[in-house]
This record gives structure tokens, C-alpha cells and sequence, in this order.
């Protein structure tokens, strides 16, 4: 059991070098045309097969933004976080084409902490990278996210702390 199992994780939980895999996913042609009709790109290499098998993956490929989105979606529970806000992505790389039955999975770990507002909250910084099925990379960068801290009166385990007096 990782630490945070029964209360999202909070700042203070938090250290540099903590990683985290998540769950997989199977990104599929319904995926793919879905955001197509959400994001408006209809870009041939999407969505046309006869096009796509013309151009330089020979099949239709998922949105670079599609494979980032289920990054983020797989990501918001592994580890599960008192997250306030998204606040940047400060590098993100498209390294490989995700095709129609590839399933992904994404590794976290924290690259830095900062924290703000007198340890009311504070900044994280994560490296993300997504991997194919065979484990390779297929997209990675950094993003940030504001994170709450937890009182120092409540742990963890979400028992409150007892002080002496």
C-alpha cells in the first residue's frame, strides 16, 4: 500500500524522486474519431485509412493531443492528488506514433517541489512518459500542477494528529 491510499495525496506527502505506473488503456478508432469531432481535426492521417495507408506510418495514427489527454486522464489517479489546478506543461515530446489498438500506460515521477502560499499549497513538477505496449516511449515532457498541503494536524491515514498540552 502506497502512502495517500485513503486520502489523495497531499504536497507534504510528496517527495522528489516518488514514481508512480498507471493503469493501461487500448486507444481505438472510436477514441480517435471522437476527437476528431471534438477538437475539429479531421487531418487524413487521422481519420482517412486510404490516405493514411499512403502517407509514412501506412495506417491511420491517434492525435498527438488525443494521447495526451489519456495521459492526463490516466494519470489523475496514479498517484491519486489534492490537485488544485493544472498549471503548465513546460516540455512535452511527440517521439512515436500511437496507432489504433496500441495500449498505453503512463510512469510519473517528481522532479521538484515547490512550495507557496505559507505551505498552504505548493507546485509540483512531474516528468511524464507514455509507453506503448512493446515499452517504448512514445511521448514525454514535464507539466506542473498546484497541489493543497494537508494541516499539519491530520497524517495521512486521515486520523487526526493528538498534541500534548
Amino acid at each position: 500500500m502506497h502512502r495517500g491510499d485513503v486520502l489523495p495525496l497531499a504536497f507534504n506527502d510528496l517527495q522528489v524522486g516518488d514514481e508512480w505506473e498507471s493503469p493501461r488503456r487500448t486507444i481505438t478508432e472510436a477514441d480517435v474519431v471522437n476527437f476528431a469531432g471534438i477538437s475539429g481535426d479531421f487531418n487524413p492521417i487521422h481519420v482517412d485509412h486510404e490516405s493514411a495507408r499512403r502517407g509514412p506510418f501506412r495506417q491511420p495514427i491517434a492525435h498527438g493531443l488525443l494521447v495526451l489527454a489519456v495521459c492526463s486522464g490516466l494519470t489523475s489517479y496514479t498517484p491519486k492528488v489534492d490537485t488544485l489546478a493544472f498549471l503548465a506543461i513546460l516540455e512535452w515530446k511527440f517521439l512515436q506514433p500511437v496507432v489504433f489498438g496500441d495500449t498505453i500506460r503512463v510512469v510519473t515521477k517528481i522532479v521538484a517541489l515547490e512550495p507557496r502560499s505559507r505551505g498552504r499549497r505548493g507546485v509540483v513538477t512531474w516528468h511524464r512518459r507514455v509507453l506503448n505496449q512493446a515499452g517504448e516511449t512514445v511521448q514525454e515532457g514535464l507539466t506542473q500542477t498546484l497541489v493543497r498541503s494537508r494541516p499539519a494536524s491530520v497524517t495521512a491515514e486521515g486520523e487526526e494528529s493528538k498534541t500534548e498540552s
